[in-house]
């Protein structure tokens, strides 16, 4: 995505459109647009051709332009999980590992950055319902990977609402919902992670339209994205409009939930009524 931004502003810079960038390096103009959104890997010939065509003589900016698409073809971690993810989730992986900050809405359950162990398996295996032991291993195994971003040395902010509905729906037994809640409680102290919840007594709010999260990045380049799952697809969304309009609702949600502290409160009572 980063690479595809700065080929997108070089280009620009220079008034050339898409159709005359894809002629150039023998591509239609689709390619160019997909390249230019990050959503298929980078050729080298390819990005040497368009360096060229945009008029970036400068050897040392095309050397680093040229690293960053040999790092951008470079299969992430993730990647050795991929046999048991749908196709659309790897892509939310890659871009939730680059972000700077993380804000998301919950309604189902609680959001897999903050799950423990056991309430990651009973998610799962109500998900992959008919799937081996293995599969569902290494499922769980992926989501405690992803958890380790939180307490990296460049963790990123992450500012998460929850719905009520999420802590009364239970996934495993009375313990695991038990051990959650305390999980919950004790993470929700880290400096760079905020939750809180939205009580039921609120009634009608503005994430009326479901679960949702958006993701920044630290390079200015890069457009924030909002990360919509479906049952069977997902959506990336990051035209300024559809951005604004969650960043809207997210912060109208933030605002008619209690603070951390009073969440905080609620988790204890809910953990003393389990």
């Amino acid at each position: 995505m980063l690479l595809g931004s700065q080929l997108r502003r070089l280009r620009e810079s220079k008034g050339i459109t898409r159709e005359q960038a894809g002629y150039s390096i023998r591509a239609s103009e689709s390619k160019i647009s997909r390249m230019e959104l990050g959503r298929v890997s980078f050729k080298t010939r390819d990005v040497e051709d368009l360096l060229t065509l945009y008029g970036i003589t400068d050897e040392a900016e095309r050397t680093s332009l040229l690293s960053l698409a040999r790092e951008a073809n470079v299969a992430g971690w993730w990647h050795s999980y991929s046999d048991v993810l749908p196709s659309w989730f790897p892509t939310y992986v890659g871009l939730e590992g680059a972000a700077s900050s993380i804000r998301a809405y919950e309604v189902q359950f609680v959001h897999g950055l903050l799950q423990t162990e056991a309430y990651a398996r009973a998610v799962v295996e109500r998900g992959m319902r008919g799937a081996s032991e293995a599969d569902i291993e290494k499922r769980v195994a992926l989501r405690l990977e992803r958890q380790k971003y939180l307490v990296a040395e460049n963790a990123p902010e992450f500012h998460v609402v929850l719905d009520e509905a999420a802590l009364r729906r239970p996934y495993g037994d009375r313990e695991v919902m038990r051990g959650q809640l305390q999980h919950l409680i004790e993470i929700s102290e880290q400096p760079n992670v905020r939750l809180q919840i939205m009580p039921f007594g609120f009634g009608g709010h503005s994430g009326e339209s479901g679960a949702f999260t958006i993701l920044s990045f630290p390079e200015s380049d890069l457009s924030d994205v909002v990360y919509l799952e479906q049952l069977t697809s997902a959506l990336y969304l990051d035209k300024n409009e559809d951005v604004t309009q969650y960043e809207r609702a997210l912060k109208e949600l933030q605002q008619d939930s209690p603070g951390p502290g009073e969440s905080r409160d609620l988790l204890r009572g809910l953990l003393q009524l389990s």
